[in-house]
């Protein structure tokens, strides 16, 4: 376990990377004994600081939740980040690839809460009566820590590599469609690099919801009213270069897309 002064420089050079866009080495490498209990303290410390500087929190992204992603990270199991104010991007926009020092491309479902969640014992019926719609989103995902031999202490330490999400498409109740079969076909300069369905999120997107109210209540937090979840990617991370245009085609969801300048 980490003591507090070692916590706090933590994630000081967390926020230094983030204003620099750079990356730092490893710190479990730098760090031994590192546990998932100190990379959420980390994780927790950078988010207190990022609202003292006048962000807002709007949501949270769940991590790792299909075996597509488990499988191109080495990583075996869920992990979650903060989303904050400045980091929603509506569909069309154009994005300044220069923001980040790393740049890949999730395709997920978005959660919008009508009321507040709260675990130890969420279920994934609960998920789907405290929805006030889903929408489909793009995660921007990056990671301020170099990722060659990352393991998921590093992933939460770095706000589960959460850099930005662009939300567009149409946002539906949960009982118009079967968000099992939710589907997307994921294109980077008219070539699609990617496809995959949303059941491949722990067998149902929502679940990813619920694991995470779950897990936020061993932390004593919950998840708010009108707080925005990303649920989890449903295929793998596509890597992204200046002008790029990506383009997500969620068939009767409508499409969300982007282009990085």
């Amino acid at each position: 376990m980490l003591d507090p002064p070692q916590i706090a420089a933590i994630a000081d050079e967390l926020l230094a990377a983030d204003r620099d866009r750079t990356t730092v080495p490893l710190l479990t490498a730098r760090n031994p004994g590192m546990t998932v209990d100190d990379a959420y303290a980390v994780q927790h410390l950078w988010a207190e600081r990022r609202v003292a500087a006048g962000r807002r929190l709007v949501g949270r992204k769940i991590g790792l939740t299909s075996k597509v992603m488990q499988v191109a990270t080495g990583i075996t199991e869920p992990d979650y980040g903060v989303i904050f104010d400045d980091m929603v991007i509506e569909s069309g926009a154009s994005v300044e690839f220069d923001r980040f020092s790393n740049v890949r491309i999730e395709v997920e479902l978005a959660f919008v809460l009508s009321k507040r969640l709260e675990g130890p014992n969420t279920t994934l019926f609960d998920v789907l009566d405290a929805t006030a719609y889903v929408v489909p989103a793009l995660e921007i995902l990056n990671s301020h820590i170099e990722m060659q031999g990352r393991t998921i202490v590093d992933t939460i330490s770095d706000n589960a590599a959460m850099g930005a999400m662009v939300v567009g498409g149409r946002p539906v109740k949960v009982d118009e469609v079967d968000l099992r079969w939710v589907s997307a076909l994921l294109s980077r300069n008219e070539t699609i690099e990617e496809s995959g369905v949303a059941a491949a999120v722990l067998g149902h997107p929502a679940m990813g919801v619920a694991w995470l109210a779950n897990k936020l209540a061993q932390h004593g937090q919950s998840l708010g009213e009108s707080e925005i979840i990303l649920a989890g990617s449903f295929t793998r991370p596509m890597w992204v270069e200046r002008g790029d245009t990506v383009h997500a085609d969620y068939r009767e969801l409508g499409a969300v897309t982007c282009r990085f300048e």
